[in-house]
């Protein structure tokens, strides 16, 4: 039987077809070392001042240098990261439009959610990881909690009346996991972002929050917030006297985060591997060790076959914890 294709629908997988083409013939012509010719616009799925929003725009800086185009970092938190992962899964495949996010729209997502928006793997090209970090579970500097078990004894005793704040999937999951392995009952208070999670944390309107580093550390250094415990498996080097999960009574806990950058699929190979090329380069060297050094993460570039695989892995990994959370799917 021979299969019939509306004509709207061929004609807008034409013009797509054609596009695509336009722009990777466009990119073979002038040399990809002229890419970018113009200013490129980078989609972060989470407010100014968070840990993504940071390395967004220090990968912005290395790219400028590099190139003389300007970079556009523009905010689109909310959504779980739906606003943000679904406006460039839509955008133009020509190189200009880019996402740097994180494992809650690339990995954690696709479990914690009966239906996406938008496809993690189809909808987009990966052009390469860049960073990956811990989180840090932390609580007003007044409050009586300066161990794990502290925190385990309070919120049994409050009896299910403990709330945490949450402003990524990796910091609500970092919680959930928590409160599974130590029987405590809490209640999640979700936000658009990891800043205003650890504002109202400050402000007592929550009890406690497992938070990317990069935005908690200030306030810890500066007295505003009391960091007590590390999710990696190892200690962080900005937080040296601060213990992990493990060595605080809960053996085999470990999160960590991570920040990746993705065009729209179909993106040209040329175009997506020169923009691997701009990131890779912008991560080396004694800038990107004092960057990171100061904001808790750890400098990680990838190829993009290398970042398509590590996604994978990714959401089989992020499934395994979310279920053993007991979450289950909204």
């Amino acid at each position: 039987m021979i299969q019939r294709f509306p004509l709207r629908r061929m004609l807008a997988m034409l013009s797509g077809l054609m596009a695509a083409c336009a722009a990777s013939q466009l990119v073979l012509a002038a040399g990809p070392n002229e890419y970018p010719s113009k200013s490129v616009r980078v989609v972060v799925p989470f407010p100014a001042g968070s840990g993504t929003d940071n390395t967004a725009r220090y990968i912005a800086q290395t790219i400028t240098a590099q190139t003389g185009q300007s970079v556009v970092v523009e905010n689109r938190p909310g959504a779980h990261g739906f606003i943000a992962a679904t406006a460039v899964a839509t955008a133009p495949s020509d190189g200009y439009t880019m996402l740097i996010t994180t494992n809650t729209t690339h990995a954690a997502n696709a479990s914690l959610f009966k239906k996406l928006p938008y496809d993690p793997i189809k909808d987009f090209a990966p052009v390469s990881l860049i960073a990956k970090s811990g989180l840090v579970l932390v609580v007003p500097s007044d409050s009586p909690v300066h161990k794990v078990s502290d925190l385990t004894t309070l919120a049994k005793n409050r009896q299910g009346k403990m709330t945490f704040s949450s402003g990524s999937s990796s910091t609500r999951v970092a919680s959930e996991l928590y409160k599974m392995m130590s029987g405590v009952p809490a209640l999640d208070v979700p936000y658009k972002g990891v800043p205003q999670a650890l504002t109202d944390l400050m402000g007592h309107q929550v009890d406690f929050m497992i938070s990317d580093i990069n935005p908690a550390l200030p306030l810890i250094q500066n007295g505003k917030l009391r960091a007590v415990a590390v999710t990696t498996r190892g200690r962080n080097p900005l937080l040296g006297n601060v213990p992990t999960m493990a060595e605080s009574g809960l053996p085999g806990y470990e999160m960590t985060a991570w920040v990746a950058a993705f065009f729209p699929a179909d993106t040209p190979k040329p175009v997506v591997a020169r923009m691997s090329q701009l990131i890779r380069q912008g991560l080396t060297g004694p800038t990107a060790i004092e960057h990171f050094s100061r904001t808790g993460g750890q400098p990680s570039p990838s190829t993009p076959e290398e970042l398509a695989a590590f996604v994978r892995n990714e959401t089989a990994t992020w499934a395994k914890v979310i279920q053993a959370a007991g979450i289950e799917p909204e």
